[in-house]
């Protein structure tokens, strides 16, 4: 999972191939493209799908730092590639994006045990090749879940483990049927605990698939796949004072008379409808059509102290004894309610020296913003709405690719993108009066070139260069932190370069990247009442690095693979905003040459795996295998100060898993385990910072999101 994958035997047993579909081929690229990627196929995510969300699974991957907000791998996760966070990562299901129009993060807390129907993930790094959906402006992450057998099969998964996590996972297929269509349905149920205080959650999530061979060329495919997600809030994180006292406490519910709010909740559904139909034109043409809709519809409910009346557009309340009472306790919920519609596109054409690839998408984002007041102490009517506000956004995207190969072992990549967006947001919840509306048209050229010095006989060699144009827009919350002058949107230039050479027992990459922003929106260390961060334009700001990764296989029985980024990301110029509550105005404080905020210069993952009875005399006992995993990640900053005060200590972990497989004659066993942190290291991988002016001297608060120490999930499957 960790390298690029050598055509030698791998040490874990082989699985069926699975065709890729075309909806995925138009945005992936292939095994000579100029980008820097990772494949992750099925067999990589089931060694180790044990209940933990899909980032928390790719946390080897190259130049990846996963987060979780409970602290143990379920529920609200995160993931972050070369620095950047999960709204700049673009993300495609099928081909179908899946990023939020409005905030453009992802949350996978939403698609619980996405991974137990997942055939593969592409994650690319930088700007990659052109995809649906909004810009990546750090990775693209293409994920295929509609994969099916063409044989009937049953499989039934259960795990548990440390903070009563649990998972069932239940799947069926008809196999092709003579009619020419089949059948697949999962059933999925997860619940954690959590690490972190009354941080539990409770995930379902179920996928239903019809397939019907029409003829041998031609294809009819429709999903449903919903999750349902309750959890626990935890996204305020713990202070910096109390992590040395009580790592796991939570402050989010706190009522007044110190107990706590035993319904702080996030509850949220959504759906993904999509359907697709493709065909081959012949032997040079393929193509596809595909349709989608994907609803969601959901709240959060919080107990809130000492709320003014006039935040809620009411009049402040009398007693009968004639004192006035500015404030109260309550207890609110705050709705989003959204449809997500449109099409895709794609054609195909493969002959002689040219692949060309002709794509798009059009979508219509409407999402509609309220709250309601459950329970106030008094002067609430129940039920009171105090804001109803409305969005829509357009999204039109149209892509040509091309490879050609003039010369044997040379190929010339070209893409170019057009993007438009228009955006409306009708008032915001503490701004009822803003109306912002944007209309953008973006170009976005990509191209490269990748040589072939050696590709015979199981050996390759090959260097590659690229260079690419993106463009993004400022999401929701930055045009809501800026009502006085509308945010720019980013720009980006990247460039990537490397050599890769395969052998039979090795394989060795080495990527160079610079990746050149112009307006990036940062962090500024501040957050707002929902835990969400900030944001400014910078000038001028860059990411660049080396990202190294290699596999060795010194025997049949063990294999060693490893990755490791060196990087270097920096804002050229930078003002800081202080407040000062001595005067009730701003500080301003200049930097030069900081580091970007949540950027390590130092990530690496490293993982032996070992077969120990491969060739013992006991078949039963040769698919038995054990890996032991590193995962280095160094200090991170949490605002754009380089403050050592306001960071967070590097960490290093060390997991073991353990995988085994036992054929029963007309089913198969699997048991798998793994035990995360085994040195029990207290640790952080996510926080935020504010700063302020008192008395003369600058505080400063940091708030932190601590991980479990040792912890471990089992489970047992049954294949059919």
């Amino acid at each position: 999972m960790l390298a690029q994958e050598s055509d030698s035997e791998k040490i874990t047993p082989k699985i069926p191939h699975q065709l890729q579909e075309v909806e995925v081929k138009n945005i992936r690229v292939s095994a000579i493209s100029p980008f820097s990627k990772t494949d992750i196929s099925r067999e990589d995510l089931e060694k180790q799908n044990l209940g933990q969300d899909l980032p928390v699974m790719l946390q080897m991957t190259q130049s990846a730092v996963s987060s979780s907000d409970a602290g143990a791998g379920v529920g609200y996760t995160g993931l972050r590639v070369r620095g950047t966070d999960g709204t700049r990562i673009n993300v495609t299901l099928n081909g179908v994006p899946v990023n939020d129009a409005e905030s453009q993060g992802t949350f996978f807390v939403n698609l619980p045990d996405l991974a137990s129907t997942t055939s593969s993930i592409q994650l690319q790094r930088g700007v990659g090749s052109s995809t649906n959906g909004g810009a990546a402006f750090g990775a693209t992450m293409s994920i295929s879940n509609m994969a099916q057998s063409d044989t009937a099969y049953a499989s039934l998964n259960a795990s548990a483990g440390s903070f009563n996590t649990q998972k069932y996972t239940l799947k069926a297929g008809t196999g092709l049927l003579s009619s020419g269509w089949q059948f697949d349905v999962r059933l999925s149920r997860l619940s954690s605990d959590g690490y972190v205080q009354r941080s539990a959650s409770d995930l379902k999530s179920g996928q239903f698939i019809a397939g019907w061979q029409i003829n041998p060329e031609t294809k009819f495919r429709f999903q449903v796949l919903s999750g349902k997600e309750k959890t626990g809030q935890a996204w305020n994180g713990v202070s910096q004072d109390s992590l040395s006292v009580n790592r796991r406490y939570n402050e989010l519910g706190m009522k007044s008379d110190g107990s706590f709010y035993n319904n702080q909740t996030d509850n949220y559904m959504q759906t993904y409808y999509q359907a697709f139909l493709d065909h081959n034109f012949g032997k040079s043409w393929s193509g596809t059509v595909g349709l989608f809709l994907t609803r969601g519809k959901g709240y959060y409910e919080e107990y809130k102290l000492g709320q003014s009346y006039s935040d809620y557009g009411l009049p402040n309340f009398t007693t009968p004894a004639g004192d006035t009472i500015t404030s109260t306790d309550l207890i609110r919920q705050l709705w989003l309610d959204n449809y997500f519609y449109g099409g895709l596109y794609g054609l195909q054409y493969a002959k002689g020296r040219w692949k060309v690839n002709f794509g798009g998408a059009v979508s219509q984002y409407t999402g509609l913003h309220y709250g309601y007041v459950k329970w106030a102490q008094a002067g609430v009517p129940s039920d009171y709405q105090w804001y109803r506000n409305d969005a829509m956004k357009n999204d039109y995207n149209q892509y040509l690719k091309a490879e050609f190969t003039p010369v044997k072992g040379l190929t010339l990549y070209g893409d170019m993108q057009v993007r438009g967006v228009t955006y409306f947001m009708n008032g915001f919840r503490k701004n009822d009066a803003l109306h912002p509306s944007v209309n953008y048209l973006f170009f976005n050229p990509k191209f490269g070139a990748s040589y072939l010095l050696e590709n015979k006989n199981r050996k390759l060699q090959r260097l590659y260069a690229s260079a690419a144009l993106a463009s993004k827009e400022p999401n929701r919350d930055d045009f809501e932190a800026s009502p006085a002058q509308l945010p720019k949107p980013e720009r980006l230039l990247n460039v990537e370069a490397g050599y890769e050479i395969k052998r039979n027992k090795w394989s060795f990459l080495a990527n160079y990247y610079l990746m050149n922003y112009k307006n990036q929106l940062v962090l500024n260390g501040q957050i707002n009442d929902v835990g969400a961060y900030t944001r400014v334009n910078v000038g001028k700001s860059y990411r660049t690095g080396i990202e190294l990764s290699g596999a060795v296989r010194p025997a049949t029985w063990i294999q060693i693979d490893a990755n490791a980024t060196l990087a270097s990301n920096k804002i050229k110029a930078f003002d800081e905003y202080v407040d000062n509550y001595d005067n009730g105005s701003q500080d301003v404080i200049h930097h030069t040459q900081t580091d970007i905020a949540f950027s390590p210069s130092f990530i690496s993952a490293a993982g032996i795996t070992v077969i120990p009875f491969r060739h013992f005399r006991y078949a039963s006992l040769r698919n038995l295998d054990l890996g032991l995993w590193n995962k280095t990640v160094s200090r991170q900053y949490l605002d754009n100060t380089s403050d050592k005060n306001r960071s967070i200590d590097g960490y290093s972990l060390l997991d073991l898993r353990i995988n085994y497989h036992l054929d029963l004659g007309h089913a198969k066993l699997h048991i798998r385990a793994g035990i995360y942190n085994l040195l029990n290291r207290k640790y952080q991988n996510n926080g935020y910072t504010y700063a302020y002016i008192s008395g003369g001297s600058t505080y400063i608060s940091n708030y932190y999101f601590p991980q479990a120490g040792t912890n471990f999930l089992a489970g047992l499957g049954l294949d059919f």
